[in-house]
């Protein structure tokens, strides 16, 4: 019997949990969706019906992110993707991308991103690496700044309801400037700032950190500890669970109260950039054993769109052929005009500067990656000499994308 992808109607919402859930080897935990429920939208929700079972799907949530330039550009969010073990290798999962990305398309938005269980998975259907991410195991003996702290900082605990304006206010600062940050909403908010039991996984619960530097509310650290003491004394590990901060400064801040919490013997974080700041705040950048992976991946939904929405660092013009084997309703050639830092693209018959991949474009667009970086690795063919070069200056991003939470 052949499998059709379709919307799943709220009455079958807890057996698609259950097909999603077993593809990923796991139990359906009741307080997990519970708070998925807040956040799920039921009419973006497909899955895999082969006649009334429903052997897989996918979902997708309707974000606003943050790309190069600051504009906040509609993307979906894709989610909880998976096909049971009893239907792998039949061609549902690539109907199943096949129906959801058509369906972005046809929503207006210009981006689909996601973080990926496994890196082969979605390159196939054109995502491409557009962000890094990079986590920290510190021990805390060896966690000494370069320079002495600011006298003005100060820290504060509060319970969630207490925090939470300080924590929104914070967020969106850093959010209007950081390419792959997306906008959260109250109910979003209600599910990061929940502190169910199935997320400490053995530590203690969530502790809540706002950073004040002269009076004003300049960060935060969310963080838990995990208990371990040994015959010496305490062994226990300080879990950021998020970190930010308005500026250098009050990043540093909140870094500092996280690294002198007495007890502690490590500082575990396992979201941030690439290029963290910790790396020229530290007298010892090694310590940190910063491990960079892959973070979000990018999928360039509408070209002209996408490239119009970013900002750019030059004026200019190239004309880039992109490619698109999965989606070729997205692919051709356009002419990307910028003037005064705005985009503007047509389709043209004019010869390409650069031809790529519309994953490679995926892997630029956010700022993570840049066309030299990729012809070093063998992607991208230049048409004209020095296209990549020329394109760079175009699309260099001061500020590396990176996004805060896996969703």
């Amino acid at each position: 019997m052949s499998v059709e992808i379709r919307p799943v109607p709220e009455t079958d919402l807890r057996r698609w949990l259950e097909s999603v859930i077993v593809a990923f080897g796991e139990d359906v935990n009741e307080e997990q969706w519970k708070l998925d429920q807040k956040t799920l939208e039921p009419n973006r929700i497909l899955g895999g019906y082969e006649g009334d079972k429903i052997v897989g799907g996918g979902a997708a949530f309707s974000f606003q992110m943050t790309v190069p330039g600051g504009a906040q550009v509609p993307t979906a969010g894709v989610t909880m993707v998976g096909v049971m073990p009893t239907h792998r290798r039949q061609g549902v999962l690539r109907a199943l991308m096949a129906r959801q990305l058509a369906d972005v398309r046809a929503n207006g938005e210009a981006l689909a991103a996601l973080w990926a269980s496994e890196g082969s998975i979605y390159q196939r259907f054109g995502y491409g690496l557009g962000t890094l991410n990079g986590a920290i195991d510190l021990a805390r003996e060896r966690s000494a700044f370069r320079r002495p702290p600011n006298p003005s900082v100060t820290f504060e605990f509060r319970d969630v309801d207490a925090a939470r304006p300080a924590l929104e206010r914070i967020y969106d600062q850093v959010r209007s400037r950081t390419p792959g940050f997306y906008k959260r909403s109250s109910a979003w908010w209600d599910v990061v700032l929940a502190d169910p039991e199935f997320r400490r996984g053995g530590a203690g619960r969530r502790y809540n950190a706002v950073v004040s530097r002269n009076g004003e509310e300049v960060g935060y650290v969310l963080y838990r500890i995990k208990n371990d003491w040994v015959e010496t004394g305490p062994n226990s590990t300080l879990i950021v669970v998020e970190l930010m901060g308005i500026d250098a400064d009050a990043v540093e801040g909140a870094w500092r109260y996280a690294f002198g919490v007495d007890l502690v013997m490590s500082i575990r974080a396992r979201r941030g950039p690439a290029d963290h700041p910790l790396l020229l705040q530290m007298a010892e950048p090694r310590r940190l054993q910063l491990r960079v992976t892959d973070g979000m991946w990018i999928r360039i939904v509408d070209v002209p769109a996408a490239l119009e929405a970013r900002g750019y660092a030059a004026d200019g013009s190239i004309v880039l052929e992109v490619s698109d084997e999965f989606m070729p309703e997205c692919g051709g050639c356009w002419r990307l005009t910028v003037t005064d830092g705005r985009g503007h693209v047509e389709a043209t018959s004019d010869a390409a500067d650069l031809r790529m991949d519309v994953q490679d474009l995926g892997a630029v667009y956010m700022g993570g990656f840049s066309f030299a970086s990729l012809g070093r690795a063998g992607r991208t063919v230049e048409r004209t000499p020095h296209a990549r070069d020329r394109t760079d200056a175009l699309f260099v991003a001061t500020v590396a994308p990176w996004c805060p939470e896996a969703f």
